[in-house]
Order: C-alpha cells, then structure tokens, then sequence
C-alpha cells in the first residue's frame, strides 16, 4: 500500500512540476511609475485612489522575471504537503464543502505560501519567491501601463471578465455551501496572460508593509527589512460593483503573517472551525526569464 502511495505522490509531483514550469508568465523587466499614477494620468489628472498609502509616485526598475498565471490551488498545495510530511491545510468540516472542487484556489498564511513557492522553485531547478509588491504591481498592469483594473480589457464587466454576485452565489450554491471561494481561471486573462488578478482572493506579496513607498527604494525594491504585517494585493470582494474600488492594480493592503485563528459563528449561535487564510491566496515568480 505505502509503494502505491508513494508512486502516487511521485506522480502527482511531476505533474505540478510540468504544470509550474508551463504556467510561468516571463516578464520582461523595465522601469515604471509605481503607484496611483490618477495625478499624471492625462484621462484622471486626480488620484483614482481615495488611499494615501499608495500615492508616493516613484520610478522603479525592475529586472527580468516570470511569474505564474494561475493562483496555487489546494490541489497544487496538497502535492507539497504530502510530499514534504505536512498534514493538509483547511480540514474543517466548513472548508471540506469547497476545498477539494477543481480550481480552488489555496487560502494559506505567507509563511505557508511563501515555503511552497520556495520548494517548487527547488523541484523545477528556478529560484522561486512570493512576487515583491513591484514586480505584482508591474504585472498586473501589463508591464507597468496606465491600467486601473487589471482585466482583459483594463474595464470591469460584470460577469463577462470578472464573476458576479449571482454567478458565484450560484456555484456555491450548487456544491453545498454559502461562503468561501470559488475556482479560478472562470474568466478572461490580463494581456500578459494573468487570470484573477482582480479577485478570488488577497494574494501575498513578499514585502513587509509600510504605510508609504520608500522612495529611494527603487531598484528591485524589496520594501522594509522588517514590520509587523505583509503586503497584500488583489481583493476578496465578489462581483464587478464591489471590486470598482477595491480592486485597482495599484491597491495596497496589509495582513499580519500570520492571522490568528478564530471561530465561524453559526446563524444559532454554535462556532465552528475553519480555515482563517481562506482568502489569503497566492501565486509564485522565479527569477529571470
């Protein structure tokens, strides 16, 4: 029986190896004006972002990299963790509903997230990472373009480039459960060919959080040396209307490294366990080309 297991595990590992190694996105490097760039914007000329935190304009450079056009997925996560000796992640009977469906992407801490873009980086021979908040930020916007939503289009169009509120409600519905994500890949890529980027989780970026660039951080910049909480890109809100303002490819928000676990409260008052990440996704870059 361990034989079987074990060959199993062997094949469901080469398999995300050829997997990663076909969905990394290359990215030529460049320079580009990070940040809410409304003010220089001969179409806004004023912030598109009510946020102070990202409206420090800074010209950074960035070196060639590639990064993933998918977010991992509980599938992708439960290969390392089974190769590696780690017991599965998000095991609640609330998680249980949704986590092992096709496509769902995996809600991790940046510890987690980051030792898996590490391990498959040694698997498949790149030096692999979380992205750095410029190097999400570049991609996200097509290689550092004037775009304010990073869709197929630039726009939102509810339902078409990204999920509604019906249709997700819809496929929850269908499998059983009232809250938590659904699959990824659903809807049209960025032009660099980056799927869900605007929703379908928070993603982790590699940087501490600050409240403001450093701008003379701007080479390769890798933020703060230290903080208490990490950067976090992309957005959990579901359907076009809400994702508007929340969602731009300049959005900056922080989570602790490692949020506390807590407590679903039932409609009859019970508690329940889940999984608290279940909205912090991720996706992986590697170095150069």
């Amino acid at each position: 029986m361990k034989t079987e297991e074990a060959k199993d595990n062997a094949s469901r590992l080469e398999a995300l190896k050829q997997k990663t190694l076909k969905e990394l996105i290359p990215v030529k490097g460049g320079t580009f004006t990070m940040g809410d760039f409304g003010p220089i914007d001969p179409k806004a000329e004023l912030p598109y972002s009510g946020d102070t935190n990202d409206d420090v304009l800074r010209e950074v450079s960035l070196s060639d990299y590639a990064i993933a056009a998918h977010k991992v997925t509980y599938a992708d996560y439960d290969v390392y963790t089974d190769a590696t000796g780690q017991p599965r992640i998000a095991q609640a009977e609330a998680d249980l509903k949704y986590r092992n469906l096709p496509g769902i992407p995996a809600g991790v801490d940046w510890y987690g997230a980051q030792k898996y873009c590490r391990w498959i980086g040694q698997e498949i021979g790149r030096k692999m990472d979380l992205p750095t908040e410029a190097q999400w930020e570049f991609a996200a916007r097509n290689r550092g373009q004037k775009v304010v939503w990073p869709t197929d289009t630039g726009e939102i169009e509810d339902g078409r480039n990204v999920g509604s509120f019906d249709q997700i409600r819809s496929f929850r519905s269908q499998h059983g459960y009232i809250a938590g994500p659904t699959p990824i890949g659903q809807y049209p890529p960025t032009p660099l060919g980056l799927y869900d980027m605007i929703d379908h989780g928070f993603e982790w970026a590699r940087d501490w959080y600050a409240p403001a660039y450093d701008p003379k951080d701007l080479r390769d910049p890798l933020g703060p040396k230290s903080g208490a909480e990490k950067v976090q890109r992309g957005n959990s809100s579901e359907g076009g209307d809400s994702l508007a303002m929340v969602s731009m490819t300049f959005t900056r928000f922080s989570m602790a490294p490692s949020p506390p676990a807590k407590k679903l409260a039932g409609i009859g008052g019970e508690e329940y366990d889940y999984n608290q990440n279940f909205s912090n996704t991720f996706r992986c870059v590697a170095e150069g080309k």
